[in-house]
């Protein structure tokens, strides 16, 4: 079955732009957002919240529904990926976290690029482009949970940036309103949210959990921008959308043979696979396998060679180095449906509901909210 490669959509601006604008905004240098100079600034990321489903829970978010706009997440939308994304002002194929679990083509294994950096994926050497955090001419703080603190990925994407730890968000708030209170120093605070995005896999984001929290969210944003000084800016974002996936539509494929002849790893998300062929695959199974699979599951996914996603510029610019990282072929869920390999190797579903990962606008369109010295008209 043909497949019709979808590319980035016509959105002026990605999460790339952000941590770039914001530290322009601090010098009063032009940006892409169009910020306004302030004197701080606070970029917070909430895990999870697709500018979708914010619309479609306006009620309960007035704060983060007051004033509209969205950015393009860039591809794959999952966190590692996204977060890199947002903290080097590069999209993956040039800052090389791309995906979920991903193959490390020099030590033949697949790895979560969460947490599974050792002395073979080093935080130092794995991305290939640093953090802005570490040529800011700002101070720069990060503020989150205790957990990540010490985490590869932290040190991957956040190297550069002071680490304040905090355990809830009302005290993430809190500490943030000190670090840029007047008299301080001129700062940056990336301030981080997850807990939507854990709500949203063990519920679905059309949850009341989910909601509830989104309530609690947006108090505390509202609270965040009124406690702000004049001069200091705010921004609020999130790293990918989600989609719920109902249980008969958690789909397995190792039970068919034309579906994992000459596959040899199986990575990604379960929204979007990343398969990897053995290396001696012969042009002939390659040919047979991704039409196997266009014949299985196009009608679901969008089902691309490697060559194909990255000329539709899928990972934006790729790295050299980075190329041996991208699967032989992608699956990339169009409708609310997810795959699992079903065998031992590969993993099964579980009860997990909400899912991301691939190019639908659920998954990858952000919202983008200007408070405080960014709002807009400031």
């Amino acid at each position: 079955m043909p497949t019709i490669v979808p590319t980035r959509p016509d959105v002026p601006a990605s999460l790339a732009d952000v941590v770039p604008s914001a530290l322009a905004s601090l010098r009063g240098s032009t940006n892409v957002l169009g910020l306004p100079r302030a004197r701080s600034g606070v970029v917070l990321l909430v895990d999870g919240l697709g500018a979708s489903s914010l619309a479609q829970r306006k009620g309960h978010a007035r704060t983060l529904t007051a004033t509209r706009g969205f950015l393009w997440s860039g591809f794959p939308s999952t966190t590692a990926a996204a977060l890199a994304t947002l903290t080097t002002g590069a999209l993956p194929g040039e800052h090389g976290l791309v995906g979920y679990t991903v193959l490390d083509p020099d030590h033949d294994r697949v790895v979560k690029q969460l947490s599974g950096w050792d002395d073979r994926m080093r935080p130092e050497d794995w991305p290939r482009r640093r953090p802005l955090f570490e040529t800011a001419d700002v101070a720069v703080h990060a503020v989150g949970a205790k957990r990540y603190r010490s985490s590869g990925l932290t040190h991957a994407i956040l190297s550069g940036a002071s680490y304040v730890v905090a355990a809830t968000l009302a005290d993430r708030v809190d500490r943030t309103l000190e670090l840029v209170a007047p008299g301080t120093e001129p700062s940056l605070v990336y301030l981080y949210v997850p807990e939507l995005d854990m709500a949203a896999h063990r519920a679905g984001w059309q949850s009341d959990e989910w909601t509830g929290l989104l309530e609690g969210l947006d108090g505390e944003v509202r609270r965040l921008a009124v406690g702000l000084a004049p001069d200091v800016g705010l921004v609020v974002t999130a790293d990918h959308g989600m989609v719920d996936v109902p249980e008969h539509r958690r789909r397995t494929f190792g039970q068919h043979p034309a579906l994992v002849d000459g596959l040899r790893h199986v990575a990604g998300d379960p929204r979007l696979l990343h398969l990897h062929l053995e290396p001696d695959a012969s042009p002939t199974v390659r040919e047979s396998f991704v039409a196997a699979w266009r014949a299985a599951e196009g009608e679901r996914a969008w089902i691309v060679t490697r060559d194909e996603a990255v000329a539709a510029g899928w990972f934006g610019p790729v790295d050299p180095v980075v190329l041996p990282r991208l699967p032989d072929v992608l699956v990339a869920a169009r409708r609310s449906v997810a795959w699992w390999d079903g065998r031992d190797r590969g993993g099964a579903p579980g009860d997990m509901v909400g899912h991301h990962g691939s190019w639908t606008d659920d998954e990858t369109r952000v919202p983008l909210v200007r408070l405080g010295a960014w709002a807009p008209g400031t």
